[in-house]
């Protein structure tokens, strides 16, 4: 059995970041008492028992993190009126938001300053859709396919912009900003803000898709861009499993392909990919 590995499976930029701010704190604050944070700092349950141990407490609602407690902001970012309300009750605020995903706010609050409508393809429950929204003003309305923004009723003489949750579909979202563009009634602003990391994890996987008998997507059940990666393998045609742990492999199964592929969502810890590909050389 051949295994080939994605090079940009594991931890993005933003995730490293986020850990790495976590784990200061934490060094500067043990003898201080807990360190809230309000959702999962990134969407992985490994990771999330992983501090569990070393104090931090995950809530899910602003009002339980205590006034002049320590709070985090995690890496998908928060809303700005939670933020807001947070400081106002002397919260500590440590921003861990992803740097992509805060540009991505900044860009729509300034084309809503601009008068603009904000059309944002994402997942409209999830965290980050929920952040990008509070900086977009009136009007904005979430799609997460292709054929709900179809329905949509465009209005004239209104202007738009469209923006994407930063672990979107690239490809699909290509398509949807040249379908816009090709119409003559409407004036929409495209903004870029797909995640470079999100496009070239998706693109290798695409790559390595074609290339293997059966593909690997570990990660977060919960976390988005690990979802986008098992739906843009499995548009090519090539049978996939998304996982959490080695313990979840269909190891007979697994026997009877000749080359496997793995990539990882960029949530995922390295030694989960490890453990999974060390798993398969045992086959």
């Amino acid at each position: 059995m051949e295994i080939v590995r994605a090079k940009t499976a594991g931890f993005c930029m933003g995730v490293d970041m986020a850990l790495n701010k976590l784990d200061s704190l934490i060094a500067k604050q043990a003898a201080h008492g807990p360190i809230f944070i309000l959702g999962p700092i990134i969407h992985n349950p490994q990771v999330l028992e992983k501090y569990a141990t070393k104090g931090v407490v995950t809530v899910n609602e602003p009002e339980e993190i205590p006034a002049g407690a320590a709070g985090v902001i995690r890496a998908h970012g928060v809303p700005k009126e939670v933020e807001a309300g947070l400081r106002r009750r002397g919260v500590h605020i440590l921003d861990a938001t992803c740097p992509r995903v805060k540009k991505a706010q900044l860009l729509i609050e300034e084309q809503a300053r601009q008068g603009r409508r904000l059309l944002l393809y994402g997942e409209e429950e999830h965290p980050e859709v929920r952040g990008l929204l509070s900086y977009a003003g009136e009007g904005a309305f979430v799609f997460d396919t292709k054929e709900k923004l179809d329905e949509f009723r465009f209005e004239p003489g209104v202007r738009y912009s469209l923006a994407a949750q930063t672990t979107q579909d690239k490809e699909m979202f290509n398509r949807i900003a040249e379908a816009l563009r090709a119409r003559d009634d409407l004036d929409v602003k495209v903004l870029e803000t797909i995640c470079d990391a999100t496009r070239l994890r998706q693109e290798e996987a695409v790559r390595i898709a074609r290339e293997v008998d059966f593909m690997i997507v570990v990660g977060g059940f919960i976390s988005g861009n690990t979802r986008r990666l098992v739906q843009v393998v499995a548009d090519q045609g090539t049978p996939c499993i998304h996982v959490e742990t080695a313990g979840e492999l269909p190891l007979e199964k697994l026997r009877g392909y000749r080359r496997i592929g793995i990539t990882a969502g960029a949530s995922t810890p390295r030694e989960l990919v490890e453990s999974i590909q060390a798993m398969l050389r045992t086959l």
